[in-house]
């Protein structure tokens, strides 16, 4: 198909008009969406307007044979423009009198009224976006809302979370400080000493200052304690003396103390059965947490108990020290033989009573010289100790050796006293005899250094212990000690370390004897204190020691 062309001549409104209704009918017929083709003949409506305006113009409108439309106007504002028709444009083009003007006029309204069609049907459409933006708007909203609810929410559960951890956190670091403190109180049975932790346990995190009064302490009269303590002591209550209310749980309130008007006081009763003492503690800061207020409670609490156990403790080893010493011999004044003798009470523990030493005449002029030890200790070990060192006396009395003495013991125990054990050395020293009879029961080995200063560990087997539930009866071994030679009798608190056997300590007391010179032996109290300085300053001292020097000399 081959182009095809038309020139119209517009010199006219009248022929502008008709040209504009023959493009209007062939855009409409060539299928130009309503639209496009309003825009094209709005502006082709100008252009001619202008062009009569000025005299007129020629109009060249070109039919391409691939479905474009071209449409060209000189004159003094030459124009140009082409349209892309979906349908081929059907050639011959008509001439400029083949549209009258009443075709023109209805032409125009019929474009009119398609661009208002076109435009009711966007604006309905438009209508329906915006319905269904305001629809999804609405939507966007509440969804914020939600979002921003939920996001509340989830700060509130974060908040919370860190609050619940923070109150776990702080309570399992109480319950720890309460443990730990708790076991330090606990470990020491040293009244100071307790009174001393106290302070180290408790300032400056709980306590800005810690002051601990004990009712029967004389030295600071009830009249210049705060008067919060001293209403403790009298009732028993904590009590809390502040400016303010504290509000604590299980305290009571109190205006502020004369002598800290400005400090908040807690003072917490001591005593297990009674109230022994105050603890009072000035706040670390503006007041007292409630929390740590029930920790301080607890811990007041047990820190009474402690000092409780600690006084009985002091007084059941007062007692015990005091009646073992009482039990120990004063040595004897024996021609041709030196005795010398140490006794040191456990420092630690409970470890008080049981060890003994004694040494005494026979009737027929011989001398004993007895060590021993009964298992247990306290008061009842001292009170066994007693009875063992009496009976011991009496069968010597009746003239027995070592080994007869022993055997007779072993059996009074065993059946008086089932559920007790002792171990127990004798030797016999007769004048004149250069020689030394001697017996054990479970005893640690005696130790002899010879006049020119050989050591030698007895280490003949002893015997059972005394009071072991079967019969035994003991055996006697002799011993040359010739004049200038020294027996050590001794306890196993003297030898015996945790961390080591007692024969490693029976080797260094052996090596110590060998270390003593002819002038530490001329002195035998200098050479008893001489051994024990090596042989105690790595000791723990937790147990009783007793030790015994037996030299023989020239009468």
């Amino acid at each position: 198909m081959t182009a095809a062309s038309e020139n119209w001549t517009i010199a006219s409104a009248a022929d502008a008009a008709r040209a504009r209704a023959l493009l209007a009918r062939l855009t409409t017929d060539a299928g130009v969406p309503a639209l496009d083709r309003a825009r094209f003949l709005s502006a082709l409506g100008a252009r001619l307007r202008r062009a009569v305006d000025a005299g007129g113009a020629d109009l060249a409108v070109t039919a391409e044979a691939d479905g474009k439309l071209r449409v060209a106007l000189d004159g003094p504002e030459p124009w140009q423009h082409t349209l892309v028709c979906p349908s081929s444009v059907a050639g011959p083009l008509p001439g400029l009198d083949d549209a009258p003007l009443a075709e023109a006029v209805l032409g125009a309204n019929e474009d009119t009224t398609a661009l208002l069609a076109h435009l009711a049907e966007r604006e309905k459409l438009l209508r329906f976006h915006r319905e269904e933006l305001h629809q999804t708007n609405q939507g966007v909203l509440a969804l914020h809302a939600e979002l921003e609810a939920a996001a509340l929410a989830q700060r509130e559960l974060l908040d919370a979370e860190r609050a619940a951890r923070a109150e776990a956190e702080k309570a399992r670091r109480l319950l720890t400080f309460l443990a730990n403190a708790s076991a330090v109180l606990n470990a020491s049975l040293d009244h100071e000493d307790i009174l001393r932790r106290l302070p180290e346990l408790l300032v400056p995190e709980y306590a800005r200052h810690v002051d601990v009064w004990f009712v029967d302490d004389e030295r600071i009269p009830p009249a210049e304690r705060a008067a919060a303590t001293v209403t403790a002591a009298r009732t028993g209550r904590p009590q809390h003396a502040a400016p303010h209310p504290g509000d604590l749980p299980g305290v009571d309130d109190l205006p502020a103390s004369a002598l800290f008007p400005d400090r908040p006081l807690l003072c917490l009763p001591l005593g297990a059965r009674t109230v022994q003492g105050v603890l009072t503690l000035a706040a670390p800061g503006e007041r007292f947490d409630p929390d740590t207020t029930v920790m301080l409670l607890e811990l007041a609490r047990r820190a009474g108990i402690a000092l409780d156990n600690a006084r009985q403790y002091e007084q059941h080893r007062d007692v015990a020290e005091a009646l073992q010493r009482a039990q120990l011999t004063e040595l004897p004044a024996t021609p041709g033989l030196d005795l010398a003798a140490r006794y040191l009470p456990a420092t630690h523990g409970l470890n008080i009573g049981g060890d003994w030493y004694d040494a005494f005449p026979q009737p027929d002029g011989s001398v004993l010289a007895v060590i021993g030890d009964v298992t247990g200790h306290g008061l009842r070990a001292a009170v066994i100790m007693g009875q063992l060192r009496t009976a011991l006396r009496a069968y010597a009395v009746e003239g027995n050796g070592p080994a007869r003495i022993l055997t007779l013991l072993h059996r009074m125990l065993r059946h008086q006293q089932p559920e007790l054990y002792a171990t127990c050395a004798i030797a016999r020293f007769t004048p004149g005899e250069p020689g030394v009879v001697w017996a054990a029961a479970g005893h640690p080995p005696a130790i002899a250094r010879g006049p020119h200063g050989e050591v030698r560990v007895l280490e003949t087997r002893p015997g059972i212990m005394l009071g072991v539930p079967m019969a035994f009866s003991y055996e006697e071994h002799t011993l040359e000690l010739p004049v200038g030679s020294t027996l050590a009798l001794y306890t196993d608190g003297l030898v015996e370390r945790r961390s080591a056997g007692i024969d490693a300590g029976i080797d260094r007391l052996a090596q110590a004897m060998e270390a003593l010179g002819r002038s530490d032996l001329a002195d035998l109290d200098g050479a008893a204190d001489a051994l024990l300085k090596p042989m105690l300053h790595d000791s723990e001292h937790d147990d009783d020691i007793c030790l015994l020097l037996c030299r023989t000399t020239l009468e």
